[in-house]
């Protein structure tokens, strides 16, 4: 979800939900932003006992991601940022964390929030941070759509009557 065209998503019921964040350490004003607009979302949606795991960077979100899949959680949110260098190294990691965070989703069927930021620069980064002064929450929005997706597997799974 970004910027203009972003659902507005309700979400309800779902206090129940085991919910894992997972949250790189690069960048640590960027991701204490994203750590801390993560958390809001999930306490107003009435989970207060989120399990939070810090890795050393973007990278290793998707291996955590999936052994925390594995362990009973009902949705993942996955917290990082990339910002471009001078080299290749910016679009293999994009391509890999997000192609890696993905297929954790697909294969497991535990919605990943994902909350990687991928930026030409810290600014970038900074306005989408969820701090003061920025434009934009993605840690608050990655929660939002790994919840909302989570109570429409639930929606789906659950006997008909």
């Amino acid at each position: 979800m970004s910027g203009k065209g972003a659902p507005e998503l309700s979400v309800r019921n779902c206090q129940d939900l085991r919910v894992a964040v997972i949250a790189a350490q690069w960048h640590e004003k960027v991701m204490d932003g994203l750590v801390d607009g993560a958390l809001r979302a999930l306490h107003d949606l009435g989970i207060d006992e989120p399990t939070l795991l810090r890795v050393p960077g973007s990278w290793e979100l998707p291996v955590v991601a999936k052994v925390m899949a594995g362990r009973g959680y009902d949705a993942i949110v996955a917290l990082g940022v990339v910002v471009r260098g001078g080299t290749p190294h910016f679009d293999y990691v994009c391509q890999g964390v997000t192609q890696g965070l993905a297929q954790v989703s697909v294969d497991t069927g535990v919605p990943v929030g994902f909350g990687v930021l991928t930026c030409d620069d810290e600014t970038q980064a900074l306005d989408r941070a969820g701090i003061e002064g920025s434009h934009e929450d993605k840690g608050h929005e990655a929660v939002t759509a790994a919840i909302a997706t989570a109570a429409i597997l639930r929606s789906v799974s659950e006997p008909w009557h």
